[in-house]
């Protein structure tokens, strides 16, 4: 009698994991909460340097980033005006601060900063609209030149940014 009962337990485990593995539930981990029946298309312009010290691949980085970003987690379709939603500004800041001194007086850690200014419009729901600023910044050695890290860092950056633009149009978080 007690291998009828374990052989009962063992099929009402056996049975249970069955229903569980076949029910599943989909979560997307992009957070983009859009309605697709009202939105569909987004227009992002190309935003242009405005800062006082300007590294060249700074704005194509920073566009493509920002392109790629909506094309790889949105179903949206980039159209170049006149979309649905429409994002736009410039890079307002790209610059660099000394942040710790040594003992003889030279900076021993230097910060990069990047800040873009973003104009973001949701023609489906205008009360989403706004116009921000948002900022990234890295530290690194003071010893080592500027061009030997910036691209590392810019790349860094502008992922952080576009995930951060992203995150405020579309993920509403």
């Amino acid at each position: 009698m007690d291998w009828i009962t374990k052989s009962k337990q063992l099929l009402t485990i056996l049975s249970l994991l069955i229903v569980v593995s076949a029910c599943s539930i989909s979560y997307k981990f992009n957070g983009a909460s859009i309605n697709y029946d009202k939105t569909r298309t987004i227009s992002i312009a190309d935003f242009p340097i405005k800062s006082a010290y300007v590294y060249a691949p700074l704005a194509s980085k920073f566009n493509d980033d920002l392109k790629d970003i909506y094309i790889r987690q949105t179903r949206l379709k980039l159209v170049p005006r006149s979309g649905d939603m429409t994002i736009e500004g410039e890079i307002v800041g790209y610059d660099q601060l000394n942040k710790s001194v040594k003992a003889d007086g030279y900076a021993a850690e230097t910060e990069l900063r990047l800040t873009i200014n973003v104009r973001f419009v949701n023609n489906a729901n205008h009360a989403d609209d706004f116009e921000r600023q948002f900022t990234a910044f890295r530290n690194y050695d003071s010893s080592q030149m500027l061009t030997a890290v910036q691209d590392q860092l810019i790349a860094e950056m502008t992922k952080e940014i576009t995930e951060q633009i992203f995150n405020a149009t579309v993920a509403n978080w």
